[in-house]
């Protein structure tokens, strides 16, 4: 009898035990499944605010800190635009000063808790950008997709498409460059953001099921006046991208594709993510496979290229080694089994802020880049 009950504890215990840490490795997954439009991925810390001056503010010191270049910087209710690093005379050594270039909405007092964001600009593009639009509405297969539409002269569109934890605001890096260029632009939000659909089961899959909210811009900007389209996605918006160019049925009026900080191996970001938000290594594992039971994902190939999605087409591919959520060694493979692929690498950039850490040198390797496709 104590043998069987023993043994009976023992199961118990190991069912348990199995139950926890698939539940464990659920709320791991969640961390890019559930990952919240204009809240900070779990790799970004938080900052603390020490103190603003003219044109100048301080935080806690940190790698986060210290990046170059000029980024948004958010906390609950307010959001600011932040350049460079200063030289201050009364900087201590646990303290960074960067420049204060704009607070565009709330305020920011010692104490505050804040992170630094790739979007520089929240709003509109007329009232962030004073850039003219027109708010349209695109058939999607799960219903009506707001996007915005700047307006230009060239007949080819560029569709601009952001990634994880972004929103269409992100594109309004680029507007004030492409728009200079006489480029119509048309910055889509799609499933599961705001004002647009829900996903089905309320989870995001990497650009498996969004694609065709891509191919239904290209679509739309096809039927209103573009003769062709480039494509401009950043995070997992490169990767539903990278999707729309190999499987839409208009893939033909595609010249191109700018891909920022592609995720090309789901597997690879949702293991970091989860890292970052603290989960032991043993169950990251449990974590992947219970997001691929969830949103019934596919397993990536080792190289993250299938090539079943291999570019046919010019591309640009923007990213760096210091991305620790879409790791860049896929990239990097990429543009060197592909003679289409062109690999501009950025270094001290986190995921999806290629731009961020050197505006100009980007914007004019995306010049030479669209000059012959447009």
């Amino acid at each position: 009898m104590r043998t069987v009950t023993a043994t009976a504890a023992a199961v118990g215990a190991a069912l348990a035990a199995g139950a926890a840490s698939v539940a464990a490795g659920r709320l791991a997954g969640d961390a890019a499944l559930k990952a919240s439009p204009g809240r900070p991925l779990p790799t970004e810390p938080r900052l603390t605010v020490h103190g603003t001056a003219a044109g100048q503010i301080t935080l806690t010191r940190d790698l986060a800190a210290l990046r170059p270049g000029r980024y948004g910087l958010s906390g609950d209710g307010s959001h600011a635009i932040v350049g460079p690093v200063l030289s201050a005379p009364q900087q201590s050594a646990d303290t960074v000063v960067r420049r204060l270039e704009a607070v565009t909405h709330g305020t920011f007092a010692a104490g505050d808790r804040a992170w630094l964001t790739p979007n520089l600009y929240v709003g509109t593009p007329r009232t962030a950008l004073g850039l003219d639009h027109v708010d349209v509405e695109i058939p999607g297969e799960l219903g009506p997709l707001p996007a915005w539409f700047l307006p230009g002269a060239r007949s080819t569109w560029i569709i601009a498409v952001h990634g994880l934890a972004a929103t269409r605001e992100h594109a309004m890096n680029l507007m004030v460059p492409l728009n200079r260029r006489h480029l119509p632009v048309l910055a889509l939000a799609y499933r599961g953001d705001q004002g647009a659909p829900r996903s089905p089961d309320g989870l995001q899959h990497f650009g498996e099921t969004e694609w065709p909210d891509v191919d239904a811009a290209v679509r739309y900007a096809l039927d209103h006046g573009a003769r062709h389209v480039v494509l401009l996605g950043w995070s997992t918006g490169a990767t539903m991208a990278l999707r729309t160019a190999a499987l839409s049925e208009v893939r033909n009026r595609i010249a191109g594709l700018v891909l920022d900080s592609p995720v090309l191996n789901w597997e690879a970001t949702l293991r970091a993510l989860a890292a970052a938000r603290r989960t032991p290594g043993a169950l990251l594992p449990l974590a992947v496979r219970a997001a691929q039971g969830r949103a019934g994902l596919h397993a990536d190939r080792e190289d993250g290229t299938g090539d079943r999605y291999r570019p046919k087409i010019p591309t640009l591919v923007f990213h760096g080694p210091d991305d620790e959520v879409a790791p860049w060694r896929y990239s990097r493979h990429l543009a060197d089994t592909d003679r289409l692929v062109a690999l501009h690498p950025v270094e001290g950039a986190p995921h999806s802020a290629m731009w961020n850490a050197d505006p100009d040198r980007y914007e004019e390797t995306l010049r030479r880049f669209l000059t012959p496709l447009v």
